[in-house]
């Protein structure tokens, strides 16, 4: 199942069609739907977080906690829409295309794709694509 929760005056509507997105985005890729949680939140609860469990004392779009157990996915992705909407302005794009590049950022980093060298990071940007690609309008 997946739920979206909000810590911020924000909602992303469409939830079940988003839902049903990230579902086949796991079906595609071989695993199935545990429990993913998303909260969406301000940069400010972002970044107690990420002071907090990851000891890094800067702004981020994204912080998610992996659940997974084999091939059933499960975890917790925290969403600053802030974050969202300045890079969105920054590599001018849509607020909504910048949101689910994210939304399925964190679903990618739970099925094992990692981001931190450069030859991840061009393997994580071709899956989100992939991903946006298969998103109706």
């Amino acid at each position: 199942m997946i739920t979206f929760n909000y810590e911020t005056n924000f909602t992303i509507g469409k939830e079940e069609r988003t839902s049903s997105w990230i579902e086949k985005i796991l079906h595609k890729e071989g695993y199935s739907l545990g429990d993913i949680n998303y909260i969406f939140c301000n940069d400010e609860y972002l970044h107690k977080m990420n002071v907090e469990f990851l000891q890094h004392d800067t702004l981020t779009d994204i912080i998610s906690f992996d659940y997974t157990l084999g091939k059933t996915v499960s975890g917790d992705i925290f969403i600053s829409v802030e974050r969202v909407k300045e890079n969105a302005q920054k590599f001018n794009v849509t607020f909504d295309n910048e949101l689910h590049r994210v939304i399925i950022h964190g679903v990618l980093h739970f099925l094992g794709i990692k981001d931190k060298t450069e030859e991840e990071k061009k393997e994580m940007r071709n899956k989100e694509n992939d991903s946006l690609s298969e998103l109706n309008p």
